[in-house]
């Protein structure tokens, strides 16, 4: 059977991120999308053993009341994601 591609770290012996950058990303994500304070966010870590993939990505989702939820992708680990590579994922 197919593994699913990508398994969050902490999973294979990668360090989880800790709390604090996965509320900084938040936050940066809800200042450069300028969302309303009801767009809730999951940030997550990933390894992804495709080919294709980084290695390490940051998937960012924006869940918007009403709306389709968008997932955002930054091909850095999520202590490195800044605003800009936010806004880059766009």
């Amino acid at each position: 059977m197919a593994l699913f591609g990508a398994f969050l770290r902490g999973t294979f012996g990668l360090p989880k991120p800790e709390r604090e950058a996965i509320e900084r990303v938040k936050e940066m994500a809800r200042t450069a999308l300028r969302t309303s304070p009801e767009t809730a966010f999951a940030v997550n870590e990933i390894a992804c053993n495709d080919p294709g993939c980084p290695g390490i990505e940051t998937v960012i989702l924006v869940m918007e009341p009403g709306q389709k939820t968008r997932a955002l992708k930054v091909q850095k680990a999520l202590d490195e994601v800044t605003e800009q590579d936010i806004l880059g994922a766009l």
